[in-house]
């Protein structure tokens, strides 16, 4: 193997960018919560970091990129094999699979910062309504039975990428599944019995968005795997949507509640960033614009139906992560072209309409199969060990009822 030191390098950085995501995201769940829930909220995150790097060294990576459909060497093109169980047979010389410049360990290291996040997101959604240990179960069985096999039919050669869908970084496997996961999980544990003034901490929320804007960039222009012309227009394509879905729902939101609103601003940003992930590098920078625009309006007014229909999302994870990833891989089968991608496809609008419906197909029955499982998994676990937090804990708050700690002393913030 020839290592090019410029594309191992990006790579690493790459790495890096994706793994700081899951604290910016903390901070962005931790400032919107209220302040007897911040620890609560914020080791949810942090604790897949560790949990997730367990599972993926032990299993996750095998499940999801050994073997593929088109060789028979996989399961039904579902799960990968389990020839890689603790990262056997994997040398620091071998190459990555999807680009032989750089080794397989950044590669792994690469996929692994997603699977830490991704269920991390769904979060937000049961915020103060979840019991830890509850939440640990959820967490190991949602990787094993949602995430991984979705990496593998989508990124690892299985059945979905054997059939033509693309997903460029992430909108089906990540926020769509993770958005379905967190409806499924709302319409379980039901609302809050005490709802808390929030956010009570609007600059922890911009610090955790500036966090994981930044962090994007490796996420999406990270996953061209190497530095080109794509990687650029990845990048740049992740900043156009998020600006212009920002500036979006802000003036949306001016025009609708007569102030305009720093909160919808950050989430707003959040949705371009969601929404633009499964096409950033599949389509041009004018599209991208459309792209982060329709982000603003769609996003912006599916938590307005969400708010209409009671479910108490507490941090909108459904109406910007799982409407987000699903309108963006929707938009992916409308906008794409081979014009900027060869690697990619020609979307509806460059009479494409087979791919358009492939996409169409293959986020339904992530969604739903994400839900199902979801709200299914926390039944079976609730058997076991009760997964609804009690009054007691909602009404002195998860961090001294469940953690023992407190994010702040009194008087302070």
């Amino acid at each position: 193997m020839v290592i090019d030191t410029g594309n191992t390098g990006f790579m690493l950085l790459a790495t890096s960018l994706v793994m700081f995501m899951t604290p910016g995201l903390a901070f962005f769940y931790g400032g919107l919560v209220g302040r007897k829930n911040v620890l609560g909220i914020m080791i949810q995150s942090f604790v897949s970091m560790c949990i997730t790097t367990i599972l993926w060294f032990a299993i996750g990576y095998s499940m999801c990129f050994s073997g593929n459909i088109a060789s028979g060497t996989d399961f039904f093109g579902i799960i990968g094999n389990f020839h890689n169980v603790f990262l056997n047979g994997i040398s620091s010389t071998d190459p990555s699979p999807l680009n032989h410049s750089i080794p397989i360990i950044v590669f792994v290291a690469y996929q692994m910062m997603f699977a830490i996040i991704t269920p991390a997101l769904i979060t937000g959604a049961f915020t103060n309504r979840i019991t830890f240990k509850a939440y640990l179960i959820f967490l190991v069985a949602w990787q094993l039975f949602v995430y991984f096999p979705f990496v593998h039919m989508v990124w690892g050669g299985g059945i979905l990428a054997d059939w033509g869908v693309l997903d460029f970084a992430g909108g089906i496997v990540v926020h769509a599944t993770a958005g379905m996961a967190a409806l499924a999980s709302v319409l379980y544990l039901g609302k809050r019995r005490i709802k808390e003034s929030i956010p009570h901490s609007i600059p922890l929320v911009a610090l955790g968005t500036g966090i994981l804007w930044f962090g994007w960039y490796g996420f999406n222009a990270g996953s061209e795997f190497r530095v080109d012309h794509i990687t650029a227009l990845a990048f740049l394509n992740t900043d156009i949507a998020a600006s212009f879905a920002g500036a979006t729902w802000l003036f949306v939101s001016w025009i609708l509640e007569k102030k305009p609103k720093f909160v919808g601003l950050l989430t707003g940003m959040v949705a371009g960033l969601a929404t633009i992930t499964p096409a950033a590098g599949y389509v041009s920078v004018s599209s991208a614009a459309i792209i982060g625009i329709i982000a603003g309006l769609v996003c912006y007014y599916a938590v307005e139906l969400k708010n209409k229909f009671g479910w108490d999302d507490a941090l909108d994870v459904w109406g910007v992560h799982g409407v987000g990833g699903s309108l963006g891989t929707i938009l992916l089968g409308v906008f794409a072209t081979t014009q900027i991608n060869a690697h990619g496809a020609n979307g509806l609008l460059y009479g494409g309409t087979t791919f358009f419906f492939k996409e169409v197909v293959a986020i339904i029955f992530a969604s739903t199969y994400a839900f199902v499982f979801t709200y299914a998994s926390l039944v079976i676990i609730n058997k076991f060990t009760r997964v609804r937090t009690t009054k007691e804990d909602e009404e002195f708050g998860l961090d001294d009822n469940m953690l023992g700690e407190h994010a702040y002393t009194t008087g302070t913030l």
